[in-house]
């Protein structure tokens, strides 16, 4: 049997489920990460270093399992040249629009045209 992988969507606070109930809507079917902490395991519901192929159990921030998802593919995208189907797969209006979030979400970072993010392109396989 193969283990699955965890992923957590994080929101405005613990409460915000979002990200989820876009997922689950069959709306976002992209999520995006700096290359430094997409490979990193981010605690006992976020293991990181996501591959295609892989079956990730999706996860509120209050724990609970709320969908399955299966990655299909894995980029690494430059912050100046987001692709349309990532802005659009992230649920956002346009490129500058997905700019403009990840630097109010990520204000520690330089995040300049050359910066990387590695994107992971996956479909819905269940709800729980």
């Amino acid at each position: 049997m193969i283990k699955r992988k965890k992923l957590t969507f994080y929101g405005v606070d613990e409460n915000d489920d979002s990200l989820v109930r876009e997922v689950i809507a069959g709306h976002k079917t992209v999520t995006a990460d700096t290359v430094e902490a997409y490979y990193k395991g981010y605690g006992e519901l976020g293991d990181g270093g996501y591959v295609a192929g892989d079956l990730i159990d999706v996860y509120d921030l209050q724990g609970r399992a709320r969908c399955t998802i299966r990655a299909l593919e894995v980029r690494v995208i430059k912050f100046g040249d987001i692709p349309e189907d990532v802005w659009r797969g992230e649920t956002f209006s346009s490129a500058q629009e997905f700019r403009d979030v990840h630097i109010r979400c990520l204000p520690h970072l330089d995040l300049h045209d050359d910066f990387e993010f590695v994107t992971l392109h996956f479909e819905l396989v269940g709800v729980a």
